[in-house]
């Protein structure tokens, strides 16, 4: 029998942005503030357009759902981040990591996919505006959001099983 190396890998250590203690509270201020203001403008794009009949239209259907992939984007790594900064712990498990690369491509490929369907919708308003309530009807932007998530899931379960 030959010798080798059986180390198994069970946590990872993040560097962070600042080593200096007093640096920390600072970080954590700026990090938590833009957290905030993230979530809090994406949820009041979605509320208004929930609110108001006037923009159950197409264009801010998709403007919501990619509202809703932004705040779920910017919560897949965020929260790790700033409790790490507050518990001053640097570590995350490997199970752990594996899976916040899986929701963070997930999000960041959904967001492409629903930036380009938005395209698609602008497309179809300047170039067909007689046909544009026809060819995009509701029934459409809700596939074309269906095929976006479908699309990104399976995209990020290939990359995240490529990894392990």
């Amino acid at each position: 029998m030959e010798a080798q190396n059986d180390t198994k890998i069970s946590e990872f250590l993040l560097l962070g942005i600042s080593e200096k203690p007093e640096w920390q509270p600072l970080v954590f201020g700026l990090f938590f503030s833009m957290y905030l203001v993230t979530v809090t403008g994406n949820l009041l794009i979605i509320l208004a357009t929930i609110s108001d009949p006037h923009l159950h239209t197409p264009m801010y259907f998709l403007l919501s759902n990619l509202s809703f992939v932004d705040i779920c984007f910017t919560s897949t790594t965020i929260p790790k981040m700033l409790v790490n900064i507050q518990m001053q712990s640097k570590v995350i498990t490997y199970v752990g990591c594996i899976i916040q690369i899986y929701f963070f491509a997930l999000f960041v490929g959904l967001d492409n996919f629903l930036l380009a369907v938005m395209a698609y919708d602008r497309f179809v308003a300047i170039c067909h505006p007689l046909h544009y309530t026809l060819i995009m009807n509701p029934r459409l932007c809700g596939f074309l959001v269906l095929a976006s998530w479908v699309m990104s899931a399976l995209h990020s379960l290939l990359n995240s099983l490529m990894v392990l």
